[in-house]
């Protein structure tokens, strides 16, 4: 939370940075974008990114340990979703604004 001069407190810019670190990583990324608004198990993630279980399972908990996405056990499966609707909102930005198609159409500075 901002105090009343408007800067944030240094263990909000620690941890927001930490955060968007996770999400850089480019199979974290995928990962984000192949879960959207839905919840899939490890196993769906990696049929969809055609990468290892044990890789799928070792990004996924970063991105746990950093409150980026949540997990739900149902009896000997895990399932994964973004944790909240504004990080989807922010991940749709950083998609609308980053994606290479877009970045081709920005004007000459």
């Amino acid at each position: 939370m901002a105090d009343t001069e408007g800067t944030l407190p240094e263990e909000d810019i620690t941890l927001t940075a930490e955060a968007l670190k996770a999400m850089g990583h480019p199979l974290r990324w995928k990962i984000l974008c192949t879960l959207g608004n839905q919840e899939m198990s490890v196993g769906e993630i990696v049929e969809k990114i055609g990468t290892s279980q044990s890789n799928v399972s070792q990004h996924l908990d970063q991105l746990r340990n950093k409150n980026i996405v949540r997990s739900r056990r149902d009896a000997n499966r895990i399932y994964y979703s973004v944790s909240n609707e504004k990080l989807l909102d922010l991940i749709g930005t950083m998609r609308g604004v980053l994606c290479q198609t877009n970045l081709t159409d920005l004007p000459p500075e």
